[in-house]
């Protein structure tokens, strides 16, 4: 029972300074020219953002806690994890689709982002007590040890099912909405299929994008699944907690560029997306053996 309310005073810390650093540094780097919010307004962003330190703190914690790293090293990942997922990945977007963004602002927003994450992931190591360096536990490395062909098998599958789940849900829960057609300037020709045409005439790099994204969001998993403690499934739930909530937590907060209706579709989208996906690189990276990849695997080990 002593151990519970010590963790619920600790999580309870970290959401007060991960919304103190959230707010001051937004404050000092991200404003924007919008008209003055009204009391109810204002009101609604604190409750927004009181909700987003919350379940980022959460996911965080729960990675930090069943970590086997410790010190500066895990610090690093946490580092690399937060600001990774709700910055790099999602600010690479904003920097193709949003062409109407403020001078100088998606600089600030990378620099915004870098110094929250910087803060919150040394406040949060250190008040989790993971601060002091622990003995190397590397029995969660061999979970990743597997032939380059096996590698480049896994990592195509995962970019052709990164690919097939961003376009499928971004059609049929996206583009489905009006609010978000009428944002962006298009409309519904009335199947996915024709979409994809369309996608491919207009905008050709947003599928190799999309590819290279696919290889970065498995690069942050690959972290998290190093850093992980148990089975193979606590990785996977760290990992798509990671993508689904650090990440689209933020389209809770009011936000001068995109309307709320825009911003609620957004994250069903990409909350239900990159949940699933989160959960289908552990388990194509962990879960699933190529036949005859252990035996060759085994193989090259005795000729070494």
């Amino acid at each position: 029972m002593k151990a519970k309310v010590i963790l619920a005073i600790r999580l309870a810390t970290l959401t007060v300074l991960y919304f103190l650093c959230f707010a001051f540094v937004s404050a000092a780097l991200l404003r924007v020219p919008s008209k003055q919010p009204t009391p109810a307004e204002a009101g609604g962003a604190l409750v927004a953002l009181l909700a987003v330190s919350f379940l980022n703190t959460a996911v965080l914690a729960y990675v930090i806690l069943r970590s086997r790293w410790a010190g500066w090293r895990l610090v690093l990942a946490i580092f690399v994890v937060f600001y990774g997922v709700t910055t790099v990945m999602s600010q690479i977007e904003t920097a193709f689709f949003v062409t109407r963004l403020p001078s100088g602002l998606l600089p600030r927003l990378f620099l915004a982002g870098a110094i929250i994450a910087a803060l919150f992931s040394a406040f949060a190591v250190l008040i989790l007590g993971k601060g002091r360096r622990a003995g190397t536990d590397d029995r969660s490395e061999a979970r990743l040890n597997m032939s380059v062909g096996e590698w480049i098998v896994k990592l195509s599958l995962i970019v052709i099912a990164y690919v097939v789940i961003y376009f499928t849900f971004g059609y049929f829960i996206a583009w489905q909405s009006e609010a978000v057609r009428s944002f962006y300037g298009g409309s519904d020709p009335g199947s996915l299929l024709v979409q994809m045409r369309i996608v491919l005439r207009d905008t050709p790099m947003l599928l190799p994008l999309q590819a290279v994204r696919a290889l970065m969001w498995t690069a942050l998993a690959v972290l998290i699944i190093r850093m992980m403690k148990g089975e193979w499934w606590e990785a996977g739930l760290a990992v798509a907690l990671s993508f689904a909530v650090v990440m689209n937590s933020q389209l809770l907060l009011p936000n001068p560029l995109m309307p709320q209706e825009v911003r609620m579709v957004h994250l069903l989208e990409t909350a239900s997306s990159n949940f699933l996906f989160g959960w289908l690189v552990v388990f194509v990276l962990l879960g699933w053996r190529i036949p005859g990849a252990r035996a060759e695997a085994r193989e090259i080990g005795r000729v070494r």
